[in-house]
């Protein structure tokens, strides 16, 4: 299973050399250093196999929440709920751990004006806590 070259999702994406185990310890804190905590944990694997009995690779999506952002844009635009929490994925692939995030400027900054610079500032610290995981 091949991971694909060019992303089908607005996302920012970081193929790790760590384990996904190791991976999944160390991203809650790299949240953390962003002002981000883990409000939802998903274990797609296991609802995979205890909902439909199905075999699935190691796959986890982590509901992030940086209360003053979100507080922020709910302030500006009550619909952002549709967004939040800012899911974060890890999943095993064939060439290592793969951890992920979609970039907010191109789901939420292209759509809402008012939210551009709220965006941009959520990617950046999303960003950084990805780049911590090196």
């Amino acid at each position: 299973m091949e991971t694909p070259e060019i992303p089908a999702l607005p996302e920012m994406r970081r193929v790790l050399r760590s384990s996904y185990d190791d991976v999944l310890v160390r991203l809650p804190e790299a949240l953390k250093s962003e002002g981000f905590g883990v409000l939802t944990e998903i274990d797609v694997r296991e609802t995979l196999k205890q909902k439909l009995g199905v075999e699935f690779r190691r796959y986890k999506i982590l509901g992030a929440c940086n209360p003053p952002l979100a507080h922020q844009a709910l302030q500006t635009e009550l619909e952002i709920g549709l967004m939040l929490p800012c899911n974060v994925i890890v999943y095993e692939a064939d060439d290592g751990t793969v951890v992920a995030a979609i970039d907010p400027t191109l789901t939420i900054g292209d759509r809402h004006r008012s939210l551009g610079a709220f965006a941009e500032t959520v990617r950046d610290k999303l960003g950084r806590a990805l780049a911590r995981l090196e």
